[in-house]
């Protein structure tokens, strides 16, 4: 029977020189990991191994990013990828005891994804290790470390069937496999025994698995059995569903349409980076629940099995994707191919599962991006996946300024563009005109907006927030004109804010913070929900609630100020000093001009009670100077300040005759728009207008929608 040993305690580390006793799972960069010069090495983990007679695998879930298994000395397996787990057999060296080490790299390789991405490469064995004792008859680790047992449920006319394959090495004569489908009450449904490795179930009137409503899920063993005695099993869980994605109607699970309210997960911790625990990952997850959310997108990289398990559980729908990201490389595409095969076999029985990711914004690098190999190569990935599980949907998510017509958008079966309107970009309104357009020149297109987000830090606050402030208050505001914009849409599948938590990114330093991105709902500790928080919640939770937003924007000068409240009712009162104002309303409630005297003011709300103190003058603290936004926002200049910029008033002349606008629209437009001699003619025309016209010069809708909005950043 197969013996599974978690070896995570007592090993020795290494790093420069220097030695430590640690336990697993572990992460040198948990101190450094926000900081630019965080420690991208080669270090080494030490451990003795007792003998063992048995066939012994040893199994380590997530090294990242290049690791390499030693036994006394010698190189036995090199794994190149840090988020996938892979197996080594060490089963001709055990049988004595042994000497173990295992080196983990989290430098730059020219041959792994990612290289570059907006995230910290976290270094170090970060996820479980066990020692896995088989009889020489076992099911195989060889199919990219997965379990060997692959189980798909098929709906045909006249019922269901769970088809299944089995990968089993060295099968004795006499031996079968025993099939065992049991409810989750464990009371039997079915049950077989076949020597084939490949046999459907038939399962007459199964309970679905049917998302957050009801996640039933249905227990699968298999079992090696010869003579009587079980030789080695597999039990895993198995969920009974359908998912179908139509361009003009969206997502449907078993037949009933369900828009997918959507968060992005990054896993890392502050002072933890990658090494967490379940009860970490627990908690983000009941925090995304908390919130109403029906869906996550695990970005960008294989996460940890337990994640995927609860939201099997949950009925949480999951995009799950591999770490091709960013900068496309040719040289990368054996680690691309192994990577996602990784990803698909390894997680192929999670019902949560509804689409393998393939890429994200590949064409960030421009450079990159033109290289003649990169679709061909993306097509390739994806008939990979194909051939590993026809069963889900393939998808990718495009960066923003990708040109819609491009070929990446007819590869994947459904697909995903990540907008920022509103943050780095022009204004948040443009999304409305972005949607429509795609929606109406590619109808056919399965779309979801894959990622869309503002950065909001709690320590900064604004009476009058503006884009590039970077404060709470703008963050909530970008945010709900995005949830409008998604909810107006049924034909948009989905949409998947960026980001539900704060995260490490060590190249960043943004708003006066170091080494993190801050477009989380909530924050890197996860102790405090950000206002956005709650406007999902008012958005997409049916339990009653009230929120009052910027209580953490506690002392600003007395005056008369505009309230918002969040909740999910019909009709809110807000108490404030103990006079009542009562609105009926949708989601958000803005309580106009309210005294906010000298001293403390109390403000209630259903049970939410926050406290403002009035003072001489608002706290200078809340705000940041311009100098320290990395955002462009051309509303935020001086009337002198804009005169010395471009706008759509602008003429074709001022436009071509700008260095500023060659290098900005080249570089956002993907190639040379600027240098038609047809321009000439049109020289004395103001831009929008010229625009209306632009097709005739080789411009696209899309390049017209961008270059309207990006001379607002252009200087004359």
């Amino acid at each position: 029977m197969r013996r599974v040993i978690n070896i995570n305690n007592d090993w020795t580390f290494r790093i420069n020189g220097a030695q430590k006793k640690v336990n697993l799972p572990h992460c040198w960069n948990a101190a450094d990991g926000t900081t630019k010069d965080y420690v991208r090495t080669k270090c080494v983990y030490e451990k003795v191994l007792a003998p063992s007679d048995k066939n012994t695998f040893l199994l380590i879930e997530g090294a990242n990013s290049v690791a390499q298994v030693a036994v006394d000395g010698n190189i036995v397996n090199t794994h190149k990828g840090g988020y996938s787990a892979f197996a080594t057999d060490l089963s001709p060296y055990i049988k004595n005891g042994c000497f173990l080490q295992i080196y983990v790299d989290n430098s730059d390789y020219e041959d792994v994804y990612p290289s570059n991405a907006d995230f910290t490469f976290w270094g170090g064995i970060y996820r479980n290790v066990s020692l896995i004792e088989t009889d020489n008859c076992h099911f195989s680790f060889r199919d990219y470390s997965s379990d060997g047992v692959y189980a798909t449920p098929i709906k045909a006319n006249d019922g269901w069937a769970l088809d299944i394959k089995c990968i089993v090495d060295n099968m004795t004569d006499n031996a079968i496999i025993r099939y065992t489908l049991a409810d989750k009450t464990g009371a039997v449904v079915t049950q077989t025994e076949s020597k084939e490795t490949h046999i459907s179930l038939e399962c007459e009137n199964p309970v679905l698995w049917d998302g957050v409503d009801n996640p039933y899920l249905y227990t699968l063993k298999c079992e090696i059995v010869d003579g009587g005695s079980v030789l080695d099993d597999v039990v895993l869980r198995v969920g009974f569903r359908t998912v179908e994605i139509n361009s003009e109607k969206g997502l449907f699970l078993n037949g009933k349409h369900l828009k997918l309210r959507g968060v992005s997960r990054h896993q890392d911790r502050e002072s933890m980076g990658n090494a967490i625990t379940e009860k970490e990952h627990l908690e983000d997850l009941n925090l995304i629940l908390e919130m109403g959310a029906n869906s996550v997108r695990l970005a960008h990289y294989q996460q940890n099995k337990y994640f995927y398990d609860l939201c099997d559980e949950k009925g949480v729908l999951v995009w799950a994707e591999a770490p091709v990201i960013s900068s496309f490389s040719e040289a990368k595409q054996d680690n691309a191919r192994e990577q996602l095969a990784e990803l698909v076999t390894q997680n192929y029985n999670h019902p949560c599962i509804f689409c393998w990711g393939i890429e994200n914004e590949i064409t960030q690098n421009k450079k990159n991006s033109k290289n003649k190999a990169l679709v061909p190569c993306m097509r390739e990935l994806n008939k990979l996946v194909k051939s590993l599980d026809s069963s889900r949907y393939t998808t990718c998510a495009q960066l923003s300024i990708l040109d819609q017509e491009s070929p990446l958008n007819r590869i994947t079966d459904i697909l995903g563009y990540n907008h920022y309107f509103g943050w780095y970009d022009f204004g948040f309104e443009f999304l409305n005109k972005w949607l429509d357009n795609f929606h109406i020149d590619y109808p056919e297109l399965k779309l979801c907006l894959s990622e869309y987000g503002a950065e909001g830090l709690v320590n900064l606050h604004s009476a009058n927030p503006v884009q590039g402030d970077y404060s709470e208050e703008y963050q909530c505001i970008f945010h709900e004109n995005y949830i409008k914009a998604i909810s107006s849409r049924d034909w948009l599948w989905g949409s998947y804010v960026w980001n539900m938590f704060d995260f490490g990114a060590a190249n960043r330093r943004e708003g006066g913070v170091v080494g993190k991105n801050n477009k989380g709902l909530a924050t890197y500790d996860r102790k405090t929900k950000k206002d956005s928080f709650y406007l999902y919640k008012a958005y997409w939770c049916d339990e009653p609630f009230v929120h009052i937003c910027a209580e953490r924007f506690k002392v600003r000068k007395a005056g008369r100020y505009d309230i918002k409240v969040y909740s999910n009712q019909s009709c809110v009162t807000l108490t404030v000093n103990c006079k009542e104002y009562t609105q009926k309303g949708d989601k958000i409630f803005v309580f106009k001009n309210i005294d906010i005297k000298n001293g403390e003011n109390i403000l209630s709300a259903g049970e939410h009670v926050i406290t403002i103190i009035g003072a001489d003058e608002t706290d200078n603290s809340y705000s940041i100077s311009s100098e320290n936004s990395f955002v462009r926002n051309w509303a935020k200049k001086s009337a002198e300040e804009r005169s010395n910029y471009l706008s759509p008033d602008s003429t074709i002349r001022e436009l071509v005759r700008s260095k500023d606008a060659h290098i900005m629209v080249e570089g956002k437009l993907g190639n040379d728009k600027l240098t038609s001699p047809l321009l000439k003619l049109i020289y004395p025309m103001k831009i929008k207008t010229a625009l209306k016209i632009a097709r005739r010069f080789g411009l696209t809708k899309n390049d017209c929608l961008l270059l309207s909005e990006y001379t607002y950043a252009i200087h004359k």
